[in-house]
């Protein structure tokens, strides 16, 4: 049974945040000064168990869920995390599970990961020259050791493998076409993404955004691009193919094209709380009905709600919004 919300956007894609904590620091995200030595993350008792987060999941499945991408913060930094994989692998209507990471820890864990049944891995590389690199993750890793990881993603059977960019003006976008060339030479889809005004504590400006037209424009002038249609309702990059038939590229442009009005997704905090946008200000508990006794149909009934009475269209709505306004941190919910 598939769910529609007010916008009549059917619910098909559930994305699990697993820990809120990550080994890196990206200025975007979880900027150093904020998020020091001294942060307080979430205790462990906190934290939704894997067989909390797996129950959850079949109870969305059978709401109408058939991808799964698990985020965080940094997923591999939560442990064992390949019995998680494994459980969510097991359920009867689950069509994709998928992965995304900063690719540090994935030589330890790619075949690990495979073998327990993810189907899909995403890393976010901002760059391949180190100096960026290592600017904008924090100091906390060379540029070598996510190429390792996405290598070993590579030989453990992964693919079409994904290159996550954010793309920032006068930050990293002068080594946007290398990062493509690389992309292509490997058979990695480079997908780049705008900045976005996730969050209220990565110091987001508008001309701080490169426009994904000009991202396409760039790539474009060096290797002859043309556009391909989606693949399925709500894939939220936009396609492009390279003219010589070697591999494509993707777009995410959520501030210059919002795509709200095909957004099929739902996000489970690390603590159990479910949020209806990247950019919601609040989330709705289900940690706890579900450690109270709540049975799976009034879990579902919960979600049901929730997925029915949402409007939520903040990119479409952005450039007419006054004043700031309180929005949950993109390493709490995943990107």
């Amino acid at each position: 049974m598939t769910i529609i919300d007010q916008l009549h956007r059917p619910f098909r894609d559930l994305r699990i945040s697993v820990t809120d904590r990550c080994n890196f620091r990206c200025r975007y995200c979880m900027p150093a000064e904020i998020y020091g030595e001294r942060y307080q993350f979430l205790p462990k008792s906190a934290l939704l168990t894997f067989e909390e987060i797996t129950r959850l999941a079949r109870v969305m499945v059978g709401l109408g869920a058939v991808k799964i991408r698990l985020t965080g913060g940094e997923p591999l930094v939560r442990q064992q995390i390949e019995k998680l994989v494994a459980q969510l692998a097991a359920l009867d209507g689950v069509q994709d599970i998928a992965l995304t990471t900063n690719g540090y820890l994935l030589p330890e864990k790619a075949q690990i990961l495979r073998e327990a049944g993810l189907g899909r891995v995403t890393v976010s590389l901002d760059s391949l020259d180190n100096t960026v690199f290592r600017a904008m993750n924090g100091e906390r890793a060379d540029v070598e050791k996510v190429l390792a990881g996405l290598e070993a993603a590579a030989q453990a059977g992964f693919g079409p493998i994904k290159v996550n960019t954010v793309v920032q003006r006068g930050v990293n976008d002068h080594t946007l076409v290398d990062l493509a060339r690389f992309c292509k030479a490997r058979g990695y889809i480079a997908r780049f993404i705008e900045f976005m005004d996730v969050g209220t504590l990565n110091g987001w400006r508008m001309d701080h955004v490169v426009p994904a037209k000009e991202i396409v424009q760039r790539i474009h002038a060096e290797m002859p691009l043309e556009p391909v249609e989606a693949n399925y309702r709500g894939e939220v990059a936009r396609r492009y193919r390279y003219q010589d038939g070697q591999g494509e590229i993707g777009v995410i442009a959520s501030v210059t094209q919002p795509f709200c009005g095909s957004c099929t997704r739902l996000r489970l905090s690390p603590e159990g709380s479910l949020y209806t946008c990247l950019f919601a200000a609040q989330g709705t508990d289900l940690r706890q009905p579900l450690r109270e006794g709540a049975s799976d149909e009034a879990l579902a009934e919960i979600v049901r709600g929730i997925w029915q009475a949402r409007a939520d269209r903040y990119s479409e709505l952005r450039t007419s919004m006054t004043g700031p306004r309180e929005k949950v941190e993109m390493y709490h919910i995943g990107g």
